[in-house]
Parts: structure tokens; C-alpha cells; sequence
């Protein structure tokens, strides 16, 4: 079949979708461009590119404030974390990072920022309104996924090198636990009950589901695709909803989503998306997921109910992370 023709047939295909499932809320999605040093602005109502923002070197980490008037953004290699008025695109000012920040996540509250410093061995925490470092809190080797619980009292970290989920208490910046898991843990992601960690493993092929309360892994998730090398099964980025349900599980250079039952841990299906899927995120009403697909340079946008992919969107160069904010 020709390109022309199966655009074409995706194209009809999303006419339809949309003709049954909206028009739904608008929310804006924000796509970092690792090598484009830039963000993709989509609009999830057109599923189009609407603008892009140019930011600061190797742009990993993406999130957004919680009124959503300001986007924050890891310039990995220029050790800083820039804020964009999402009004305007434009950088307004930056933040304190700490060198190599990977990846973030933002209190509750909307303050702190918690941040992983990849070549520091360390989590930053930071007031953005007074952009003063709060703590530094020294964890294993190459931190990078964070995650935070629902109820804010704890933050977890995941240390590449190390291979552990480090606990640390929101309240004294301390590290109160260590879990070993599997080889290059990447991504931390709490149930919305706050019972469970889910930690994907990229080297290990593994996600790990950790009881919060016991400190201790209950459950190794494994994946096996046909006519996928074991090698090429690189857990990343995970994605749980609400209801506790269903969990999604980005696996790399296999380019696939794992769809998993979160109650039995048990692998659904695999959905195909683009080329090294890397990051996940729902937008806020959780009918859609996006992902982020590296070397394809594309987002591909799954309706969570029907665990289907509907839509490939052209970004930047090299996309990495993903975030969603209301428009």
C-alpha cells in the first residue's frame, strides 16, 4: 500500500473517531524536542502543532504549573530549568537546577519542584516563586524518574546505576528506604490510592510494582512481543488510571504500548505506535494518552477506552517528554 494512500486512511480513520468521540475539552499538550531544543504545542482538538517554542539545551523533562500559566522545562545540558509563560512561549525566567536535570515533579500544591540531577547524584528541591534551593538530597548513582504520592508526603527517585527506588519524606528531605530494582529503573508512577509504585526497568525489561506500605517488590511485570527481540523491550515510561484499571507501559525501541490489567498485572495487548516510545501522559479527563516516539520524531495519541491509536502528530527533532495541561 502506498504512504499516499495509508495517510490518507488514517486520516479517514481519525474523521471518524472524532465523529463519535467529540468535539471534546481542549487541552494542550507540550512535546520537548531533545535535539531540537524546542516545544511542540498541540491542541488536542485539532491533533495539530500550533506553535513551537524554542527553550534551552537537550530539553528532557516537561511539566506545568498547576493554573497552567507557566511551563517548566529541564535544559539538561544547560544545567537549568526554564519557565515559559504558556501565554506567549516565551522564557521568563529560570530556575536553579543543579547540574543535569533529567527529570521533575511538582508538589501538589504547586510548590516545590522536586528534581533529579543526573550527573549530581542528587534530587534538588526548589521554590520556584522564590527560586531558592530548598535541599539537596543525595541518592544513588544517574537519578532520574521521580514520582510522588498522592498525598504528598513522599517522593521516590529512581537511581540508573544504583538500580534502586530511593523513599525520601517530603518533610525532612530525607531518605527513609531503598528498593532494589531491576537494571536502569527510568520512570516512577504511584497508583492514584497511593497503595503501589510501579518502576520501569529499561536494561532489565521489567516493571517492578513495589507496596508502598512494606517497602518490598510484589510483582515483576515482563513483556514479550512476537517477532521482538527481548533486547529491543525497554520499559520507560508508565501510565496508571485513576480507577486503578489499567496501566500503560511505554517500551522503547520496541515501539509498542504495553496495555496492562492493574489488578492482575497481566499484559492485554501491545499497541504499535512510532519508532523508540519513550514518555506518556494523559490528558486530564484520561480519553486520551500521548506518547512520545523518539527516533520517528511523532506523537502518537491512543483513545484510552478503546486502547487504540487514532492519531500520528509531527513534532521536533528527537521528542522526549510530554506534558498536559487544560487550554
Amino acid at each position: 500500500m502506498s504512504g499516499r494512500v495509508e495517510a490518507c486512511l488514517s486520516v479517514v480513520a481519525f474523521g471518524a473517531w472524532f465523529a463519535l468521540s467529540g468535539p471534546a475539552v481542549a487541552f494542550t499538550a507540550y512535546v520537548s524536542n531533545e535535539k531540537g531544543n524546542s516545544v511542540s504545542v498541540i491542541d488536542s482538538n485539532t491533533m495539530a502543532v500550533t506553535a513551537t517554542w524554542k527553550v534551552g539545551r537537550r530539553p528532557r523533562g516537561v511539566t506545568v504549573s498547576k493554573d497552567g500559566k507557566e511551563l517548566f522545562v529541564c535544559a539538561s545540558d544547560d544545567d537549568r530549568i526554564d519557565v515559559l509563560d504558556t501565554s506567549s512561549g516565551k522564557v521568563v525566567r529560570s530556575l536553579r537546577s543543579g547540574p543535569d536535570p533529567e527529570q521533575f515533579i511538582l508538589d501538589a500544591s504547586g510548590n516545590p519542584l522536586y528534581v533529579a540531577n543526573e550527573d549530581d547524584s542528587q534530587v534538588t528541591i526548589i521554590d520556584i516563586e522564590k527560586n531558592k534551593v530548598l535541599a539537596e538530597v543525595p541518592v544513588g548513582v544517574e537519578p532520574e524518574g521521580m514520582g510522588l504520592s498522592p498525598d504528598g508526603k513522599i517522593l521516590v527517585n529512581t537511581s540508573e546505576t544504583t538500580n534502586m527506588a530511593h523513599f525520601i519524606d517530603t518533610k525532612t528531605f530525607q531518605v527513609i528506604d531503598n528498593v532494589l530494582v531491576d537494571a536502569r529503573p527510568r520512570f516512577a508512577e504511584f497508583t492514584a490510592d497511593g497503595k503501589f509504585l510501579w518502576v520501569s526497568a529499561e536494561v532489565g525489561g521489567t516493571v517492578s510494582v513495589i507496596d508502598v506500605a512494606q517497602r518490598r517488590v510484589i510483582k515483576k511485570i515482563t513483556f514479550k512481543i512476537p517477532s521482538v527481540n527481548d533486547e529491543a523491550i525497554q520499559p520507560v515510561g508508565i501510565r496508571i488510571t485513576k480507577d486503578g484499571s489499567k496501566a500503560f507501559v511505554a517500551l522503547g525501541p520496541a515501539n509498542r504500548v504495553a496495555v496492562i490489567d492493574a489488578k492482575t498485572y497481566e499484559v492485554e495487548k501491545y499497541l504499535p505506535v512510532g519508532q523508540r516510545v519513550w514518555q506518556l501522559a494523559f490528558t486530564p479527563d484520561q480519553k486520551m494518552l500521548f506518547t512520545t516516539n523518539g527516533t520517528s520524531n511523532d506523537v502518537s495519541v491512543i483513545d484510552v477506552a478503546a486502547e487504540k491509536v487514532v492519531k500520528s502528530i509531527p513534532v521536533g527533532l528527537l521528542p522526549w517528554g510530554v506534558a498536559i495541561s487544560p487550554n
